[in-house]
């Protein structure tokens, strides 16, 4: 199905990120200075691109085709995914306020923002094993072509109202960036 795959592509853009987030994590905890900017700027993927655009396209989108499809919201792996959204929601905040901090020049909060990043980085990397494993062959089980495309309109409409136009290829190569700055070490 086009609509989960489009989801896991998204998944594997989330992970490249969750990478440069540990990757600053060991480096604030290490005492190593970062910028702020980027610190913002990798919260502002997580809210903007993680939850506003790929976790808007499974809330409202593929998780209420899969109710109408019998799949329970409670006590299911709708439920579940909901519930981690939500806890992710809360990491995400807890970066957010260290890194506003952090920019302001109190720097004792590095670590703060490591500790709600690491939490932020388990949660998701196992949130999206699950996804890709569980509920999205689920999906791909119960829901027909009709509904599919469906789903992939509404992704392309959830993308254009809520981030905007080109906003998915500036977070690439914001990713781009922030990989050749902290993952990639220059060759000696």
């Amino acid at each position: 199905m086009q609509s989960t795959e489009t989801l896991k592509a998204e998944h594997r853009g989330i992970e490249r990120m969750l990478r440069i987030l540990a990757q600053v994590s060991d480096r604030l905890e290490a005492g190593e200075s970062v910028e702020g900017a980027d610190l913002e700027q990798m919260v502002e993927f997580f809210q903007v691109f993680a939850d506003r655009c790929h976790h808007a396209k499974e809330e409202d989108l593929l998780f209420v085709a899969l109710e109408a499809e019998g799949i329970p919201r409670q006590g299911g792996p709708i439920g579940v995914m909901l519930h981690e959204h939500t806890m992710g929601r809360r990491y995400v905040q807890g970066m957010a306020q260290a890194a506003a901090t952090y920019r302001s020049g109190d720097y004792s909060v590095g670590p703060r923002f490591a500790e709600n990043a690491r939490a932020y980085i388990a949660l998701l990397r196992d949130h999206i094993e699950k996804e890709d494993n569980v509920l999205y062959p689920i999906a791909d089980a119960r829901l027909g072509p009709e509904e599919d495309r469906a789903l992939v309109e509404g992704f392309e409409q959830v993308e254009e109202e809520r981030i905007g136009q080109g906003r998915h290829e500036e977070f690439h190569q914001l990713l781009d960036r922030l990989e050749e700055t902290y993952v990639r070490q220059p060759q000696r």
